[in-house]
């Protein structure tokens, strides 16, 4: 039975995880999503969720930091090797290992980050629509959303659980 305390990862025993992975308390890695350090490791921070069929790649030799509280929804994919705090990677989004994310960045809904140079996102960042649009948001409506995914962090951690096979975030 899972306690669904914060300082507690958690993992499904459904999950695909290959090579040096690290995550962070609190973070919830939901049944099917994966995770592959395929030439440096990646480490993943706390409060983060990755939903089902999500996808971390790293193809980089550098370490892979994904900062606290990002999340990554259904079928995204993001090969970058460095993902600031609070970001949204949202549903079947892709962003490329050229590519690094600063903090509170949303990426929308399919839309595709592949610039042929190295990037860095600026803070509040949101890309969106299927040209792969960009704006600065304001930041207003930051602490409510910091609010809900927290919310929705510690529901997950109650749900999954009853439904799911876990295995606990200690390395086994």
């Amino acid at each position: 039975m899972a306690s669904g305390r914060d300082d507690e990862q958690m993992r499904h025993a459904d999950d695909e995880n290959t090579g040096d992975i690290t995550i962070g308390p609190g973070t919830v890695v939901h049944p099917k999503a994966t995770i592959f350090a395929i030439a440096g490791p990646i480490v993943i921070g706390s409060g983060c969720i990755i939903e089902e069929a999500a996808i971390i790649v790293n193809r980089r030799k550098e370490v892979m930091r994904v900062g606290d509280n990002n999340l990554f929804e259904i079928g995204c994919r993001v090969e970058c090797p460095s993902v600031g705090n609070f970001n949204t990677i949202s549903t079947r989004a892709r962003v490329h290992h050229t590519v690094r994310i600063s903090n509170y960045c949303v990426i929308g809904a399919a839309c595709l980050v592949v610039p042929t140079d190295d990037e860095t996102l600026d803070d509040y960042t949101s890309i969106f629509g299927p040209a792969a649009e960009r704006r600065i948001w304001s930041g207003r409506g930051r602490i409510q959303e910091a609010d809900l995914r927290l919310k929705h962090a510690e529901y997950l951690r109650e749900m999954l659980p009853k439904f799911n096979r876990l295995r606990r975030g200690d390395g086994a």
